[in-house]
């Protein structure tokens, strides 16, 4: 397959989260994924950009921008917001933790990037923002 990338940037509303989806999906569709992969990539790209836009940015407007890099059968997305970052990052990792309780959502961001990819590192710094990177690695080329 070789190397491949893309980038895009788009403003933290909510309404642009299944356009990440798609764009990330249709950059995957390259590597031939099944159809369950592709659902698996669009569930981690979802609770990513979601957790830029609730947590990264806090209801105020910032960039989210996300990085897809393809080398041979191995797909890396980079999501990075530039807002409030996270206080504790092993903390935000424990399943059903959420700094956002009044939101009522379930804590399982990270949880659920890490079930659907094969890797899930994240860096973030208090008030310059959040960077999390997942690698997931296509089998079905080798055959």
């Amino acid at each position: 397959m070789g190397h491949n990338e893309m980038k895009v940037e788009f403003l933290s509303k909510s309404e642009n989260e299944s356009f990440a989806r798609v764009a990330v999906a249709s950059f995957a569709a390259q590597l031939d994924p099944t159809i369950e992969e592709i659902a698996d990539i669009k569930t981690a790209v979802s609770e990513g950009v979601t957790n830029a836009i609730i947590h990264g940015y806090e209801n105020t407007e910032g960039l989210v921008e996300i990085r897809c890099e393809i080398n041979d059968n191995e797909l890396t997305i980079e999501i990075k917001d530039t807002g409030v970052g996270i206080e504790d990052i092993n903390m935000a990792r424990q399943p059903l933790y959420t700094s956002r309780p009044e939101l009522e959502r379930s804590g399982m961001g990270f949880t659920v990037m890490e079930t659907f990819m094969d890797s899930l590192e994240i860096f973030s710094e208090r008030s310059l923002g959040t960077t999390i990177r997942m690698k997931k690695l296509f089998t079905s080329l080798e055959s």
